[in-house]
């Protein structure tokens, strides 16, 4: 990803810390961006509380939710500006801002947990439905890297496992449970068929890995359909050994559970065969699926007719007195599946993979210029 030209920094360039948690997919997001930036910048990682690895803390701006002993020191002087991604980091942006005395600004990439006008901007991929206000910076595909180097080297290092294996080698990653998805015995069986399709009809090998969302009791229906022979990795936060990243550059394609954006955008990246196997909804995800879709296209940031404003200023009305949060910010994993497909970069599991088309959508550009638009004012005030 280019860097921007040393003329379209802010002079002087602010003081920047990156508030990073424990996902690295997130994390990723946040790095790509201030990479492109090419902008100094303080990396401060903070550490959850253990009852908040998984479950949701309360949203403000607090500190309440973190392991301090093991998170970075947050303390004077404060940055000009916070890059951030994600509930729990989110809130400690916001506690930082307040203790600046609210001159801190905020950059979150993703949706917002919170109320979006909390952030100065929010950078957010398709996926996400967000009302069209003044800070939202709509972009394509999230902002995530992959570092082709070491993902060789991983694969390089797993050979000798890997290069015995019967081809082709489908890497099937799965997810978890996500709204409006379910992920139960049945899907786990579905899912098992794609294995035996895989080695059976085209001779090949389907290598299943799980992630740290996939619930034990998936992960055991999973590990219970798949014929034995089938290499299997149970994800855990101390397996020593993931072959992740080594999938990522020896196998020859990629079956993704729809609820993992993240994972699917890594496997275009490397330029790899992608399929996206659909999950099922149920009844309340069927309705949940269609309030999606009426945000969505209530929603939709696109501005090039008189029809599109209108829609878009109904929006923003609707958006500031939803009081009961039914148009909450939230995504539209059905939307962004088709958008993969229309654009070439995947196909539905049970089709024949292919390699993506390519993909020259660039919004750093874009990016850059609204990021410095915050520190105009204070530029032209000398």
């Amino acid at each position: 990803m280019d860097k921007p030209a040393d003329d379209q920094r802010p002079d002087p360039v602010p003081v920047i810390w990156l508030i990073l948690g424990d996902k690295q997919g997130d994390n990723s997001q946040v790095e790509t961006l201030i990479e492109g930036l090419g902008w100094p910048h303080t990396r401060k990682y903070v550490h959850m509380r253990d009852e908040f690895v998984l479950g949701k803390p309360k949203f403000g701006a607090t500190l309440d939710h973190l392991d301090l002993s093991h998170s970075d020191a947050l303390e004077a002087p404060w940055p000009d500006l916070i890059f951030t991604v994600g509930r729990r980091p989110s809130m400690v942006a916001l506690w930082v801002r307040e203790q600046s005395g609210n001159r801190t600004r905020i950059i979150l990439v993703g949706k917002p947990t919170g109320n979006m006008p909390d952030f100065d901007l929010v950078i957010a991929s398709s996926e996400n439905q967000l009302p069209p206000l003044d800070n939202l910076v709509p972009i394509t595909l999230p902002m995530m890297q992959v570092d082709p180097a070491k993902i060789a080297a991983e694969a390089e290092r797993w050979n000798s496992r890997l290069a015995a294996l019967p081809r082709p080698l489908v890497a099937i990653l799965v997810g978890g449970e996500t709204g409006p998805f379910v992920m139960n015995e049945a899907i786990a069986d579905k899912l098992a068929a794609q294995a035996r399709h895989i080695q059976n009809d085209l001779g090949g090998t389907a290598y299943v890995t799980t992630s740290r969302r996939t619930k034990p009791e998936v992960v055991q229906a999973i590990k219970r359909a798949l014929p034995q022979e089938t290499p299997f990795f149970a994800w855990s936060a101390d397996a020593g050994d993931n072959p992740y990243k080594a999938l990522l550059g020896a196998a020859d394609g990629f079956i993704v559970t729809g609820d993992s954006i993240s994972m699917m955008v890594e496997v275009i990246l490397m330029r790899k065969p992608l399929a996206i196997f659909p999950l099922s909804q149920g009844f309340a995800g069927t309705v949940d699926q269609l309030r999606r879709s009426l945000i969505r296209r209530l929603f939709n940031p696109r501005c090039e007719t008189t029809l599109d404003r209108l829609r878009q200023r109904l929006a923003r009305f609707i958006f500031r007195f939803d009081r009961f949060k039914l148009l909450s910010s939230t995504r539209d994993f059905n939307y962004f599946h088709r958008m993969l497909i229309q654009q070439g970069l995947a196909v539905w599991a049970g089709e024949t993979l292919k390699p993506p088309v390519n993909f020259a959508a660039n919004d750093l550009d874009r990016v850059v210029t609204r990021i410095n638009g915050l520190f105009e004012p204070s530029t032209n005030a000398d």
